[in-house]
């Protein structure tokens, strides 16, 4: 699939799902056997937050094997999500991969508040040294993203795909690509 239809899909999913009332894609027992039997073909490979209100699938009207998700609090890229994403792109071949950030993070406010402790605290090291001083929620997370998008592109080689950072808007549903 070429890029730009990947993303035509993902605008025209996400413009379905601001619609919707229930999940959209495909998560029939058919699809469970067919991707049982033949594997996955991801068509996207997300690195996202594990907020419970973010999800990739829904939020672009996809269903059963059609997203490669990654799932890490504040969408940080650790070496444990650099082989996720090299898997996917190596593997099965994803030619996009999205850093997919959200407003109202919990994990942003907390970098911002100084409230971490444990292990946690690998993960607002990481934020930390994208939103660098600043103070605005909305801003910090959009700093976050593109920073965790550059952390990709500086230590994968990323011929073979490309790194696409965007913002999910909790409230309204919208997704907005970031440049």
């Amino acid at each position: 699939m070429e890029n730009q239809s990947i993303y035509q899909r993902l605008v025209e999913g996400n413009q379905k799902y601001i619609k919707a009332s229930k999940m959209t894609g495909e998560i029939s027992s058919a699809i469970r056997k067919e991707t049982a039997q033949e594997g996955q073909h991801p068509f996207i490979t997300i690195i996202t937050c594990s907020d419970s209100r973010v999800i990739p699938e829904a939020i672009f009207s996809c269903g059963i094997g059609e997203v490669f998700t990654i799932r890490v609090a504040g969408n940080v890229i650790s070496d444990e999500v650099l082989g996720s994403i090299e898997y996917a792109t190596s593997h099965l071949h994803t030619p996009v991969v999205m850093v997919l950030g959200h407003t109202h993070c919990g994990a942003i406010h907390s970098c911002l508040h100084g409230e971490s402790s444990g292990y946690v605290t690998s993960l607002m090291d990481s934020i930390k040294a994208c939103i660098k001083d600043e103070k605005d929620e909305t801003k910090a997370s959009i700093l976050n993203i593109l920073g965790q998008a550059k952390t990709i592109q500086s230590k994968l080689d990323c011929h073979a795909f490309e790194v696409v950072p965007a913002i999910y808007d909790i409230e309204s549903g919208r997704v907005r690509f970031l440049d």
